[in-house]
This record gives C-alpha cells, sequence and structure tokens, in this order.
C-alpha cells in the first residue's frame, strides 16, 4: 500500500495570517497539516486536564470545608467532655449523699451504630444543663453544710438538757432552751460554726452571752461567759475561740449555756453536737 499520498497530504502546509487590529502588519504563520492536528489534539488534552484539576480543587475545597466544620463540632464536643470531668467529682459527692436521685436522667446517650454530631451536641448541651444545676445543687448544700452548728463549744458534761425542767434557782417548771455544759471556769469557748457576731455583752439572766449568726436560718448562742473575746460585726471561724466560761448571771456554778436556734426558734442542740471540736 502506498501511504506517500497520505503523508504528502498531511504535510501540506497551511498558512495561518495572524492580522493585529492595530497599524501593526499582519503576519503569516505556515505549519503542517499534521503539525495542526497535533496543536489541536494538545489544546484538547491541555483543556480536558485544566477542567479535571479544576472539578478537583472543587472537591478539595468542599472536603476542607467539611474537614473545617468537623473539627469545629469535635472542639465543642472537647470542651464540654473537660467541663463534665471537672464536675466529676461534684457528682460523685452529691450521689454520695443519697440525694437527687434523678439529676443525670437526662444524660442518657444512646447508641444508634452511627455517630450524629448535632444529635450528641444536643444530648452533651441537656448534660451540661443538668451538671450546671447539679453544681449549683452541690454548692447550695455547701452553704448550708458550712452554716449548720457542729460539734462541742466546749469539752465537757451536760449537767442539763433541752427541754422542760425545774429551774435550779426559781424551783419552777419551764422549758430548758438549751444545753448546760459543766467545765472548769476559764475554760475556752469555741464557735460551731463560721458566722458573723450579732451580740457580745451582758444580760441579767445570761450573764455575758455572744450570739452568731451562720446564716441558712442558723443562730447559735453561748452563755454565763465569764468573759467575751468577741465584738459585734465580727466574723468568726469554726472552732474560733469566742469566749471564756463562767458563771456569770442566773447561774449556780460554771458552765456554758449553749443554744442553737433555726429559722428563730430554739432547738434540741443535741442532734448538732455529734463531732468534736
Amino acid at each position: 500500500m502506498n501511504y506517500r499520498p497520505f503523508l504528502k497530504r498531511c504535510m501540506t502546509p497551511v498558512t495561518i495570517m495572524v492580522v493585529p487590529h492595530s497599524r501593526t502588519r499582519p503576519f503569516k504563520l505556515k505549519v503542517s497539516l499534521i503539525g495542526l492536528a497535533v496543536c489541536c489534539l494538545l489544546s484538547i488534552t491541555g483543556a480536558i486536564y485544566v477542567i479535571s484539576v479544576g472539578f478537583k480543587m472543587v472537591d478539595y475545597y468542599v472536603m476542607r470545608n467539611k474537614l473545617s466544620y468537623f473539627s469545629r463540632q469535635f472542639g465543642d464536643l472537647r470542651s464540654t467532655i473537660v467541663s463534665l470531668k471537672e464536675t466529676n467529682t461534684e457528682l460523685s459527692k452529691l450521689l454520695a449523699m443519697k440525694s437527687k436521685k434523678d439529676i443525670i436522667n437526662s444524660a442518657d446517650l444512646q447508641d444508634t451504630g452511627s455517630l450524629d454530631i448535632e444529635a450528641l451536641k444536643k444530648q452533651v448541651n441537656e448534660t451540661i444543663e443538668s451538671v450546671a444545676a447539679i453544681k449549683a445543687f452541690i454548692a447550695e448544700q455547701k452553704d448550708v453544710y458550712m452554716a449548720t452548728p457542729s460539734g462541742w463549744p466546749v469539752q465537757g458534761v451536760i449537767s442539763s438538757g433541752f427541754g422542760m425542767r425545774v429551774h435550779p434557782i426559781t424551783g419552777d417548771v419551764i422549758k430548758h432552751t438549751g444545753v448546760d455544759i459543766r467545765i472548769p471556769p476559764g475554760t475556752n469557748v469555741k464557735a460551731t460554726a463560721p458566722g458573723i457576731v450579732s451580740f457580745s455583752g451582758w444580760t441579767n439572766g445570761s450573764g455575758y452571752i455572744v450570739v452568731l449568726e451562720h446564716g441558712h436560718g442558723f443562730s447559735t448562742a453561748y452563755a454565763h461567759n465569764r468573759k467575751n473575746y468577741v465584738i459585734v460585726g465580727q466574723k468568726v471561724k469554726k472552732g474560733e475561740q469566742i469566749a471564756m466560761s463562767g458563771s456569770t448571771g442566773a447561774s449556780t456554778g460554771p458552765h456554758v449555756h449553749y443554744e442553737v436556734w433555726k429559722e428563730g426558734k430554739q432547738v434540741n442542740p443535741a442532734p448538732y453536737l455529734g463531732d468534736t471540736l
């Protein structure tokens, strides 16, 4: 088969004239027919490659945006997990108190077999809200615990308990609004809870007396002191020395008359004497 005519036709020159839209003279470019075909093929191939690269770039930016979105989501989840870990101790303490039993029911995360970021965030946010309520509850319970009198103001023996009794001086049957703790004179009297001094002075019946306000409705009184160490408005800590025991006022011997008030009413101090100072 004779290929010469075909090759001769392929090598036939083609003139391409370029005419500028200016005063510049037009110029001619001669290329063979096969060269022109190769240039067209390369141009088409290049265009296809550029388009494919463009699509890949679009996919890249879409994937990058998705990655950035999920990174933010997991960052939010990480911060909520840190918050949950920080409250682990408070939760343990609260559950140990065996109170508010259903506080974590809203934190029930169900396993669906797939990771649903939005649903998970919603569940975690609900848990965080519950944890915030729990922390507030714990703080309130801590404040109540700190304000509750506990322990003995002095180490001694109870000579007269709370309730009805025959008054040792008048002989009348009346209610004894506190407990009498017999101790040697000159013993240091200590606060049974942190508080503020609301009264420190003399009364005819109780002699030198100190009254402390502890908050959450609790107050305590320490009577028949030889000397008071504190003044009105002074803040005191639990276990701090507030007076020296004596037998002032209507008293038959050295002792501390100790009272606990709750919501303005005298209550039996015995349940609050559990721990020693």
